[in-house]
């Protein structure tokens, strides 16, 4: 037998912390797939989509790393019954310029398009929809995983395997299929709802008040403004726009796939180029640019993706990279949020990329993230003193029975992730039933003792 041909790579995340090197298997084969998984040897393997997880957890130090994005096909669309059977390596972006002209919808999309269907499932994403419409993996009909033994099982929602890989960060095994339920539409475009609020009191108020109205929302907020205008934001709240609501140039093809890109970033921003200056200069721009005005139409792009417009957006941050920070917190702890706030402000750190939104009902998933509550986002640029901040926010969220995303999360401590999740037990010991040598790992797994 052959063997099997590796790269060797060093990977990062998306906030481009913590490298490490593993060798890398990229083969739309799904039999080699199976057999780099038996023979992957003492330090494991993990799926690696698109990278797009912030942290470490498709990263494995010294072990082997598949690269899906070549097992990338989709294999049946079903226009009469809404349905999409494809790969794990096909991304979300693939999806919708397939998808759209049928007049089918990918019923949930993240902060961008670059996101692979099994990274999807494995972080159990969500979107601005997700109190409407859940996460990713509620309109997951099946999946097909490959397990520790090098067999497929496929999954159904009436499975207890199926919930603990919806959100279980690749290590219940590869997902290598999926059948996704897909939402009808009649144009690729949203109308949209845009409003200023003068500060963070006022931006709470206005999310509580009508916000179950719409179908998509989410608001961006100012963390460095202080005084009475302290956390002034923007929502956006919409909905898919019908044929009657565009305007008579965008009729003539109103499924069109409208989500440019501008450009792709180089690699050339120093360490210092965020800094408070610059900060304060594209949180004015930004609010300026999210002025009051209803019932505008929007393209995907301005709808959904604006960090889109930019490939590879990460590397403004410099080569030291960047930290998202995402928690969610139960209703009513909307003080805790303020509170936040004004301690994130007041550190000296610094955050523009700032989202607020509300989560409607979790589901089934073991550690799947969302849950009712409030779920606030910050990127923060690497510097001395941040993971002391950090250490106390965790502090903060657990006392206000909060826990982290752990797509996003890069840094914290095991015990905190163990008091976070409250059925992490009941997801390792399906994790072992399927596993029991451990063959899935990630930096991310080991660190957190997952």
């Amino acid at each position: 037998m052959t063997e099997i041909q590796t790269e060797t790579r060093t990977l990062t995340g998306w906030g481009r912390t913590a490298p490490t090197t593993a060798k890398v298997v990229s083969t739309g084969d799904v039999d080699e797939i199976a057999r780099a998984v038996r023979t992957a040897g003492q330090r494991g393997v993990i799926a690696r989509g698109l990278g797009r997880s912030y942290g470490d957890s498709s990263q494995n130090a010294g072990g082997l790393v598949i690269d899906m994005t070549a097992l990338d096909k989709i294999h049946a669309i079903n226009v009469d019954e809404a349905v999409v059977e494809a790969d794990s390596g096909v991304s979300l972006d693939t999806l919708v310029r397939r998808l759209l002209p049928y007049g089918l919808w990918v019923p949930v999309l993240p902060g961008t398009r670059q996101v692979t269907v099994g990274g999807a499932i494995a972080a159990d994403v969500h979107g601005g929809n997700h109190h409407t419409q859940g996460s990713f993996c509620n309109h997951v009909l099946s999946m097909d995983l490959l397990t520790a033994n090098g067999e497929i099982q496929r999954l159904t929602q009436d499975d207890q395997l199926f919930w603990a890989t919806a959100g279980g960060m690749g290590l219940t095994g590869v997902v290598l299929r999926a059948t996704i339920r897909l939402k009808r539409v009649e144009t690729s475009y949203f109308l949209a709802d845009v409003e200023q609020t003068q500060n963070f009191d006022e931006l709470l108020e206005r999310l509580q008040d009508n916000d179950d109205q719409y179908t998509y929302s989410k608001s961006w907020f100012d963390s460095l403004t202080t005084g009475e205008r302290m956390g002034r934001g923007t929502l956006l709240r919409g909905w898919p726009a019908k044929l009657e609501d565009l305007p008579k140039k965008l009729r003539k093809d109103p499924l069109k796939f409208d989500a440019p890109q501008l450009l792709t970033a180089p690699d050339i921003f120093p360490n210092w180029c965020l800094n408070k200056l610059t900060a304060k200069i594209i949180n004015e721009a930004y609010y300026r640019m999210g002025a009051t005005r209803f019932g505008s139409v929007q393209n995907i792009t301005q709808f959904f993706h604006p960090l889109d417009l930019v490939g590879e957006w990460n590397r403004g941050y410099g080569s030291n990279g960047f930290l998202q920070y995402q928690f969610v917190v139960p209703f009513g702890q909307e003080p805790f949020l303020r509170a936040t706030m004004e301690k994130i402000s007041s550190s000296g750190h610094i955050s523009c990329l700032n989202v607020l939104k509300r989560f409607g009902k979790g589901n089934a998933g073991h550690i799947s993230f969302p849950e009712p509550g409030w779920t606030l986002a910050v990127d923060i640029p690497i510097k001395p003193g941040l993971h002391r901040l950090c250490d106390e926010l965790d502090e903060m969220v657990l006392g206000a029975g909060g826990r982290l995303y752990l797509a996003k999360e890069s840094r914290t401590r095991a015990e905190t992730i163990e008091k976070m999740y409250p059925r992490i037990d009941e997801w390792r010991k399906i994790r072992a039933s399927v596993d029991p040598e451990g063959v899935f790992v990630s930096d991310q797994s080991r660190r957190l003792a997952l």
